[in-house]
């Protein structure tokens, strides 16, 4: 079984990364990279393309390549959203009452209700994939820490941060502050354009 789940989530894995590629190709000059919680694992991954010039973590994971990012996790204390998931099929997603209190809890109700109601299932799967690449070593990388954040441990995302070098910057923010505090992470992602914001 185990085999099984390995191998179903490197497809997952695969095809994420393989859809950044494919974009990147169709890029004509230097690009940033961004990625949000899970898809920080996929910027890490893609980043080391050479049309990449560097990476922006929101609130993201950073796994080092071929670390186990569910045990890193571990060593933190776990975060109230876990709670509020529900499994159907292989798939996992986040129960209404959790979605609105501790993955989007500084988002005004009729916007957090919105993006509930377009909520997207994710293959349970995902989340044990390991990384062949960590970007990041090479790539100047910016990281903005969400430190209301009860689905990725505000402290997990320091530790990230530091251990990157990243350029960082901290928010009062829920999971989602590319919503709550959308200027900031706009000028994040200038500031690591090399534009000023």
């Amino acid at each position: 079984m185990h085999r099984v789940e390995s191998s179903v989530t490197q497809a997952w894995a695969t095809r994420l990364v393989a859809a950044t590629q494919r974009l990147l190709n169709q890029q004509d000059g230097p690009t940033v990279l961004v990625g949000h919680s899970y898809a920080g694992t996929v910027v890490s991954e893609a980043g080391v393309d050479p049309k990449v010039s560097s990476l922006v973590y929101v609130a993201a994971r950073a796994p080092d390549a071929g670390e186990d990012f569910v045990a890193l996790s571990a060593t933190y204390p776990t975060m109230p959203v876990r709670a509020g998931t529900e499994e159907h099929d292989g798939y996992v997603t986040l129960k209404q009452d959790a979605f609105l209190k501790y993955f989007a809890g500084d988002v005004p109700r009729d916007k957090a209700m919105a993006l509930f109601a377009v909520q997207q299932p994710i293959a349970k799967t995902l989340f044990g994939e390991r990384t062949t690449a960590a970007a990041w070593h090479s790539k100047p990388s910016w990281y903005a820490v969400s430190s209301l954040d009860q689905t990725i441990n505000p402290d997990l995302e320091r530790f990230i941060a530091k251990r990157m070098g990243a350029t960082t910057i901290e928010l009062p923010s829920s999971h989602l502050s590319l919503v709550s505090h959308s200027k900031e992470i706009a000028d994040l992602i200038l500031e690591a354009s090399g534009r000023q914001p």
